[in-house]
């Protein structure tokens, strides 16, 4: 069914039709096939739970094994891809692009026959319990908008190989984007510099190390147990007569540690009550030649920062309030400075909701997939997905069940809009030709086992620092 759009709705169905079409070519190897499975993937109304699932969608007009083929032998051209999720309209934070680093597991512990797998770090069911999950961890960067929403804007999304270090990998990962954002105009030189939050399971420091050539500041969340030092006495020397590095300690779970901030300020929030953030410039943590450090030639640097404490009075959850540390790489920052950044980092959680809705949605971790090749370009399908429904936000209409309440259109979530993405699809341009009419082999005769076995791989452990262990150690599954 095809529905009229006002006038002010034109512009953005034409950049919805010309990012269809040139995520068309970037498929290189059985594009129409991969094509329509993200087709059927955008327009099923319903969770997804297989691939065979979206060959009875109509948009898919092949049988249910040309999905499993597509993604097996199909090529897609990433890096051209994420050029073009660069050069769309991104959403802005009070005028500077924010962009939140996380890293989310695809879950395979039965897939004994699926090499490069690692160890995932997942919760479990209880308060504060981890366990460790063989799987395919995946580093996604999303643009943050302003507001309340579930929105988000995927920029880049890649698997880490085993033993890889996650802080290292998304330097690289911001490192190419910032070179997509550049070459597209979305960042210029007179902008402010992109803010890049992070949780605490990253090495704040040590990103802001690695990216410290860039226009680029990083915010990340600290432990409460971590020991960070202030710039030292310019008058104080140790007893060989060099100038001290660290200045005295700031112990975070030892209030009685802490010197008198720089700025404190307090402002009032709807859920949280006053929210009060209290700062100390030029906060640096003591390195050491251990971990990621341990190869660093020379003597290590001084990575300083501003520390930002922040404490609000109660929780939507009427739990405690604990009080939440963050830092960031900046100095010399005001108490408006300060504020903008603790109300940046809590749109950090807007990525979470991305995370739930692409996998319990979309299904990004539902096919079984053996080859981690086909899990990569199902993961960018599915981001390419993701991005239609973000582009058309405007432009669908609102489809309720009978016990949804009615929205505003620009207040829409992901799933509404997906729900109604079916009724202009046929005002979007057709990039796929008509499927060629073939006939199935005839397989592997009745009674005849199988004497090509998979390989069994796998999952190679870790050691103390995070490298996996030699060849010749057990490795467990």
């Amino acid at each position: 069914m095809s529905l009229p759009h006002p006038p002010s709705t034109v512009e953005p169905l034409s950049a919805l039709s010309r990012f269809r079409t040139e995520f068309h070519a970037c498929l290189t190897t059985r594009q129409d096939a991969l094509f329509q499975v993200c087709e059927a993937l955008v327009c099923a109304p319903t969770p997804v739970h297989h691939l065979a699932q979206l060959s009875l969608e109509p948009e898919h007009h092949r049988g249910h094994g040309s999905a499993y083929a597509a993604l097996n032998q199909g090529r897609l051209d990433t890096d051209r891809l994420g050029r073009h999720l660069a050069a769309l309209p991104l959403p802005r934070f009070h005028g500077r692009l924010v962009l939140a680093c996380d890293i989310s597991p695809w879950l395979r512990p039965d897939a004994w026959t699926s090499p490069e797998r690692s160890w995932c770090h997942t919760y479990g069911r209880g308060t504060g319990q981890a366990e460790m999950v063989p799987g395919w961890p995946y580093s996604m960067i999303t643009a943050l908008e302003e507001g309340s929403t579930s929105w988000t804007a995927p920029l880049e999304v890649a698997r880490l190989p085993p033993g890889a270090d996650e802080t290292t990998f998304t330097a690289t990962q911001v490192r190419n984007l910032l070179t997509h954002l550049t070459a597209a105009g979305r960042h210029r030189p007179q902008d402010p510099d992109i803010l890049v939050v992070v949780d605490a399971g990253y090495d704040s420091p040590r990103l802001a190390y690695l990216l410290a050539d860039l226009p680029v500041q990083v915010l990340g969340r600290l432990r409460s147990d971590r020991v960070l030092y202030g710039p030292p006495d310019p008058r104080a020397a140790s007893a060989s007569g060099r100038p001290a590095k660290h200045g005295p300690p700031l112990r975070m779970g030892a209030p009685a540690t802490w010197p008198q901030p720089q700025t404190v300020a307090g402002a009032p929030t709807r859920r949280y009550g006053t929210a009060t953030a209290r700062s100390w410039d030029r906060m640096h943590p003591r390195l050491t030649h251990r971990s990621a450090w341990a190869d660093h030639p020379g003597q290590l640097p001084v990575i300083e920062g501003t520390l930002v404490l922040l404490e609000v009075q109660a929780l939507p959850s009427r739990r405690a309030p604990k009080p939440l540390w963050l830092w960031s790489s900046a100095t010399g920052l005001g108490a408006a400075e300060v504020d903008g950044l603790w109300w940046a980092y809590l749109r950090r959680f807007d990525i979470e909701h991305t995370f739930r809705f692409l996998k319990q949605n979309l299904g990004w971790d539902a096919p079984r997939l053996r080859d981690p090749q086909a899990a990569d370009r199902w993961s960018w399908l599915v981001v390419a997905a993701y991005t239609q429904l973000r582009l058309a936000r405007g432009l669908v209409v609102q489809v309720r069940l009978p016990w949804h309440r009615p929205v505003e259109p620009e207040r829409m979530s992901p799933s509404r809009v997906r729900r109604g993405f079916r009724y202009i699809h046929a005002d979007l341009p057709v990039c796929v030709g008509a499927p060629k009419p073939s006939m199935p082999g005839p397989g592997r005769p009745a009674g005849r086992p199988n004497k090509r076995r998979a390989p069994r791989h796998g999952v190679p452990k870790k050691n103390k620092t995070g490298t996996p262990g030699r060849p010749g150690a057990k490795q467990a599954s």
